[in-house]
């Protein structure tokens, strides 16, 4: 991976206020130092862009007909990535359409094709599974998931364990790293996250 370009897209998602630090109450109800939500950036034109070539250099290496961004913080990053490398997307819906094509997944496949998941952020993994089990009832090869950033907490252990290769354009690790050297966040801050981190 060229260190450069993801690192500086770290700082872009900081700037962003993609990334936060402070005191804030997960879904698991854990209390977590550092917040992670990449949906804000959709407001961010320029960021968005920069996030979508950036899974690029990933992609080169994998074999995949398409891409299936995972809804809903992935659709526009998945769009940018589609964008960005001109590959065909699709994405399994949350709830199924119960008028008109009574569609799954949205957008053009052909059973036995080889999609490759994006996402957003992977944390435990649950939400991938999900959307696995509706692309491969129909008809899909899932072998990689794609995210922007992993939290480590786990997501790539259980995606391994039931045969699939989980890639990550930055780790937390990797950015915690960056802004240390660079002084962009409080050392004390970066301490706490790295804690919770190895505590779970």
């Amino acid at each position: 991976m060229t260190e450069k370009l993801p690192v500086l897209l770290a700082d872009g998602l900081l700037e962003a206020g993609c990334i936060k630090f402070g005191e804030f109450t997960l879904k698991s109800g854990l209390i977590s130092p550092i917040y992670i939500d990449l949906r804000q950036i959709i407001s961010y034109p320029r960021l968005l862009q920069q996030v979508g070539a950036a899974y690029l250099p990933i992609l080169a290496n994998l074999q995949f007909k398409r891409l299936a961004g995972l809804p809903y913080a992935a659709i526009p990053i998945a769009t940018a990535v589609s964008l960005a490398g001109d590959y065909p997307m699709i994405y399994p819906r949350k709830e199924i359409k119960t008028y008109g094509t009574k569609a799954d997944i949205e957008g053009e496949y052909h059973a036995g094709e080889t999609v490759v998941v994006i996402d957003d952020l992977a944390t435990t993994g649950g939400s991938k599974f999900e959307a696995i089990e509706k692309l491969s009832a129909a008809g899909l090869l899932v072998k990689d998931v794609v995210v922007l950033v992993d939290r480590q907490s786990g997501a790539k252990e259980s995606l391994q364990q039931a045969g699939y290769v989980l890639h990550a354009v930055l780790t937390i690790s990797q950015m915690l790293d960056h802004w240390e050297k660079t002084g962009k966040v409080a050392p004390e801050l970066i301490e706490a996250t790295r804690i919770f981190l190895t505590q779970k």
